[in-house]
């Protein structure tokens, strides 16, 4: 068995994540005291207790997100016996979660992960005015087909791929007006369904620029380290090792695409037969079932999935 690990990214929070790992084993409540130390924020009681709006601002989601994969991943080791480098053949994460398996394969420490993660949603949430930039998801639609409607709905103004998510789903990003040109675009060529999406900002488009060049400034003062085990990443669909290669992916993937569908068909073709989405939510789990359908694929978040790991050492 060849086993991959994937971690979430946003939208996959959800209140009272990671609360039963934490009451059930220390390993995880160490993570969740770190990196609430390392932000100066009791983000696991945010976590734990909510609000749900709050846990949702883009700068709470993606640390707490971290936090609560690295949590299982701590767990498992302590528990199934995990070795990462032993045990599994390679990490990806979605969006922010590439940030998640590089702590995950050592090239992070978890506080580090932490910063730069708050670093990055507040990157993010200021790069564009409140109002301006917009998401929507096209259901039914191909990469190419979503690529052209982008195209045509710009009109100047920027209105790209923002994520290939694979069965089916992309997602466009860009400045509003263009992005609602697309959805009524993609409506009329018969896609199966084109709609706008509830996010505070225009991710992975052009228009985070600004972002990206925070990123590039934060990743210089905290550089990686050469992972434990090669990690695909969003915008290469292919997977590296050298901390140089990572650095300037993870600025890449500030404005670029999340190329997951290639990303996770590249892991299949090189022989992973076992997809593991740790952390938060099934989202990932349910992509896999459909880009890889002959592979395994399952979660681990709660203290159940835990105890239902196979156990390893």
């Amino acid at each position: 068995m060849s086993r991959a690990f994937l971690f979430p990214g946003q939208g996959s929070q959800a209140v009272g994540m990671g609360r039963g790992l934490a009451e059930t084993y220390p390993q995880a409540r160490a993570v969740f005291d770190e990196v609430d130390a390392a932000l100066s924020q009791p983000l696991s009681r945010l976590m734990f207790e909510g609000p749900i709006e709050e846990l949702t601002l883009t700068t709470n989601a993606q640390p707490a997100l971290m936090a609560t994969s690295l949590a299982a991943l701590r767990v498992l080791e302590a528990e199934r016996g995990l070795d990462l480098a032993r045990d599994v053949a390679c990490v990806a994460g979605h969006s922010l979660g590439e940030y998640t398996a590089l702590a995950a394969a050592g090239a992070f420490s978890i506080t580090d992960a932490a910063r730069l993660l708050r670093i990055r949603g507040e990157a993010m949430q200021s790069a564009v005015a409140a109002g301006e930039g917009a998401m929507a998801a096209l259901i039914g639609a191909e990469p190419e087909v979503a690529a052209a409607i982008a195209a045509e709905a710009g009109e100047g103004a920027i209105c790209e791929v923002a994520n290939d998510n694979g069965a089916g789903q992309v997602v466009l990003s860009g400045a509003k007006a263009a992005v609602e040109r697309a959805v009524v675009i993609a409506q009329g060529r018969g896609i199966k369904r084109a709609v706008m999406l509830n996010v505070s900002a225009p991710f992975h488009c052009s228009l985070m620029a600004p972002a990206a060049e925070a990123m590039r400034a934060a990743l210089a003062a905290m550089p990686p380290r050469a992972p434990v085990v090669p990690v695909y990443t969003n915008v290469g669909a292919a997977p590296v090792s050298e901390p140089d290669a990572i650095r300037n992916a993870l600025v890449a993937q500030v404005t670029g695409t999340v190329r997951w569908r290639e990303s996770v068909a590249a892991m299949a073709a090189a022989g992973v037969d076992s997809f593991h989405e740790i952390g938060a939510g099934k989202v990932l789990t349910g992509l896999v079932k459909r880009i890889a359908p002959g592979a395994r694929a399952s979660t681990v978040g709660t203290p159940d999935d835990v105890a239902a790991f196979p156990a390893l050492a």
